[in-house]
Parts: C-alpha cells; structure tokens; sequence
C-alpha cells in the first residue's frame, strides 16, 4: 500500500519544493545520491573503483519542458563525457531521453543523443538509456533501435513488471543490443504491469534466462537476494562465463554485498546518481524497500 503512495509522491512539485530546501532531508538523499556536483560523483567513481566495482554516472533529469532545457541537458551530459575521459576514469554513462527531449519528439531527442554517443565512442565511453514510465517505453525502443544501427556503445534499461517486456527482450537480443534488466520503479496501471510484487520477480528470472542465453552482455540490476542467487544458479548450470554478464546494483545499497560478488569473480557495476534533480529519484528509492524508508525516517529523527 505504502509503494503507490511514495510514488505519487514523487511528482509532487509542493513536496519536492519543501524536501530540497531542507538541509537535513538532503544530506540523508546523500546514501543513495552520490552529491549535487560532478566533481561529487567523479570522487564516487575513484572510490568504487579502488573497490574494483565498476560504475556508472547518471546525471539526474527528467522532462525537459523546453527545446532550450533539453540542448542545456545535452551540453551537461557532453561536460560529464568530457570529465570522465579528461580524469582518466573508466565510468559508463546513464541517460534519459525525456532530459533531451523526448516530449518535443523523437528528432529532438535522437539528435542529441546522436551527439553524446559520437562523443563518448571517441572516449570509448559506454551511454545506457534508462527506461522511463510506460508512456516512453515504445519511444526509447524506437530510439534505441535507430541508434544501436549505427553505435555500438550504447544499451538500454527493460523493466520486468510490464507485460510486454519479454518481446522488447527479443527484439534488443535481435540487435545484439545490450540489456539492463530491473524490476521497474514507476506506477503503472494492471492493464500493462504485474502488480504482484512475486509475479515481476517471477517474469524476472524469465527474462534473466532469455538474456544470459541469447543477449549480449547484459547487466542484471537487482538488489533481490533471490533474483542474484537464481541469475548464478542459472549461469552455473549452462556453463555460462561470468566474464559474459555483470550484476549492477545502486550507489548506496548493499555496498557489502557489491563488493563479496566482485570477490567471487563476479563483474559488479554501482549505479551512480548526481545532481540537484534529486528528488524524484530518491522517493522511487524509498518506495522500493521499506528498509530505505525506516533508514530515512529514523535519520530524520536523529537529527
């Protein structure tokens, strides 16, 4: 019950407004976002690294709601590029298209991305598209589809909990396109997605099967005890090379756990969220486990 109500909660503009002039309220958002600056998240990428997990950086955004907010998108995303490459640093990079633009149409929003994926290949830098609501997912296919046929340093994030997941499984495996595989952390209507909380775990593992068999490294994001020791299992009993997947996991969640993975011979990517657009990210965070909201609270009332 407590889920759809933090997610509401998320697009609150009155909400957001009061939650990021509160200075206790963002230095506690400090767990899961690595800070406001880039030179913030470049020295997360120094500090995963010397724990031999892999990262990537993904500068927070969502909506641009003019054609001016998704060039200045743009321009941050190619500063990100270029400090990435000039600190020596080995980070891919997340994106959403709505922060370049989607709203005002696929050009728009391909034409940048066209721009970030030129230059980040001349740094043999890796871009994934996050995947966004229900309302984007057959855009940022569309997109993606066109991009990968000219770039190869880009993947794309697929949600289980929608119905129509596993053919957009099979249509990146057909593009030897390369998945992140989550659980997905928007509302959606049951018409679309599972709402039982075992059935997208259940279509996880399906998809899990689909893409450590028939994709292309795929990342298999999940912080779910279950779903990492199902994913090993399978691997195992299809002699499939550990060095052929990665688990991914987010900046601020079961650190301990990331770095025993990277022990066993594990490949580990850390998720690393930065900027001032904070907010939205942090309440889907705390809408995905009730620990992260018992964390929240109680660091509230400490302080």
């Amino acid at each position: 019950m407590l889920r759809p109500v933090l997610l509401a909660l998320a697009s609150s503009r009155w909400l957001k407004s009061m939650m990021v002039r509160f200075p206790l309220a963002r230095r506690v958002a400090r767990r899961f976002v690595a800070g406001e600056g880039l030179e913030d998240a470049l020295n997360a990428v120094r500090s995963l690294r010397a724990e031999d997990l892999m990262v990537t950086l993904d500068f927070l955004g969502e909506n641009a709601d003019t054609l001016e907010g998704a060039e200045e998108s743009a321009t941050q995303y190619l500063e990100v590029v270029q400090a990435i490459a000039s600190a020596g640093l080995d980070s891919h990079i997340s994106l959403k298209l709505t922060a370049l633009g989607l709203d005002h149409g696929q050009e728009v929003c391909g034409a940048h991305l066209e721009r970030i994926l030129t230059a980040a290949s001349r740094h043999n830098i890796f871009v994934r598209i996050d995947m966004e609501g229900s309302d984007y997912t057959e855009a940022t296919m569309q997109i993606f589809e066109k991009v990968r046929s000219r770039h190869e340093n880009v993947g794309v994030v697929l949600q289980s909990y929608l119905h129509r997941t596993r053919a957009d499984v099979a249509r990146a495996n057909d593009i030897q396109g390369r998945v992140r595989l989550c659980k997905g952390a928007y509302h959606e209507s049951p018409l679309i997605a599972y709402q039982d909380r075992s059935k997208v775990s259940e279509n996880f593992v399906t998809l899990m099967k689909d893409l450590l068999s028939h994709g292309t490294y795929p990342a298999i994001a999940t912080h779910d005890e279950q779903m990492i020791k199902a994913t090993i299992q399978y691997a195992r009993e299809h002699n499939i090379d550990p060095a052929s997947f990665e688990f991914q996991m987010l900046y601020g969640i079961r650190r301990e756990r990331q770095i025993q993975l990277r022990r066993e011979g594990y490949n580990v990517r850390v998720y690393v969220p930065f900027g001032s657009q904070w907010y939205p990210y942090f309440m889907r965070r705390l809408a995905e486990r009730p620990a992260n909201l018992v964390f929240f609270l109680t660091a509230l009332f400490k302080g």
